[in-house]
């Protein structure tokens, strides 16, 4: 699979929510419940702002806007961005799948779309590999991302046999099409994951890797991949991604290795399944990266999975 197919499969977003959101007049609500979860959604009516707690300037939402929140960094959303906000936990009411939730009497703007709970075993690791932010504002892309919503939210507004099933596979679809048309669009300031994809030569290099994570890439090895001297890709690799080659080698080892733990495999297979011969030195790395020893973090994840989703509000 291709790195992009690659997260989304190792995070395994799952269609928690399927709804509307119209509000109207003066408001501001903070998005409290982002940690773990991905929001996409489009503005069908009116315009809003979106603020990112950790930017200092707001962007402005407009209709036809389509936008992803895929870090689970706090955000904003308003009419104006002077406003304080209220925690929307608190605002709105509980879940309700396919209904348009109607927030100060409504009527202003109107957003509409998916909400996925990632369950990923590493879930939070890849999340800080997105960016804050999603944007997309061209009018073709627009177009299919709006006909998956409109039909998403057909299907359950009409609940026919099978609906709950094909909405979720519209939402899955109006995700990866998301992230997908983002990586067209990198204006070459970015920094992160998707910044590095959209490079050509960067992005050879993390296609390499993934397509063979064991392999025992060096930098002079990934450089001479993609064409590059040593000291030129590595410094090329870093101002786009914001890692180095073989940090990020390790991490993406790591992740992997994460999910093999869910199985009955050996520690010793493991290590070797993502490129270390010795169990010891993929037992230092795996704690170095993802913070706890394979075993503990096991456990750690075993534990959480057995956690009922937490329920939450309709935005």
């Amino acid at each position: 699979m291709d790195p992009l197919s690659e997260i989304l499969s190792l995070l395994k977003p799952r269609s928690y929510i399927t709804a509307g959101f119209d509000a109207g007049g003066d408001w501001s609500l903070r998005l409290d419940d982002l940690a773990g979860r991905i929001k996409c959604y489009a503005v069908m009516r009116g315009s809003c702002w979106l603020l990112l707690e950790e930017a200092r300037e707001p962007v402005q939402i407009v209709s036809g806007d389509c936008f992803v929140l895929p870090s689970g960094r706090p955000v904003r959303i308003s009419s104006d961005p002077a406003l304080a906000p209220t925690l929307a936990s608190e605002a709105l009411a509980p879940d309700r799948d396919g209904e348009t939730v109607i927030y100060n009497g409504g009527g202003d703007v109107l957003l509409t779309g998916s909400r996925f709970e990632v369950s990923g075993r590493h879930a939070d690791v890849l999340l800080r590999t997105l960016p804050p932010v999603v944007h997309l504002k061209a009018a073709a892309d627009q177009a299919a991302l709006r006909w998956s919503i409109e039909l998403m939210m057909q299907e359950l507004r009409e609940a026919k046999p099978g609906a709950p099933l094909v909405a979720q596979h519209l939402a899955h679809i109006m995700l990866t099409q998301t992230l997908r048309l983002y990586l067209t669009q990198q204006s070459g300031t970015e920094i992160g994951l998707f910044a590095g994809l959209a490079d050509p030569q960067v992005g050879s290099a993390i296609e390499a890797i993934h397509a063979d994570p064991s392999h025992g890439w060096t930098l002079e090895m990934l450089a001479a991949h993609v064409g590059m001297s040593r000291t030129v890709f590595a410094r090329r690799f870093r101002e786009k991604t914001g890692d180095t080659p073989v940090a990020y080698l390790t991490r993406w080892r790591m992740m992997l290795a994460a999910e093999k733990l869910a199985g009955n495999e050996t520690l010793a297979h493991i290590a070797r399944a993502v490129g270390y011969e010795s169990e010891n030195a993929f037992n230092t790395a795996f704690t170095r990266v993802m913070g706890l020893s394979p075993r503990r973090y096991s456990k750690a994840v075993d534990a959480r999975s057995l956690v009922e989703p937490r329920p939450g509000e309709d935005l």
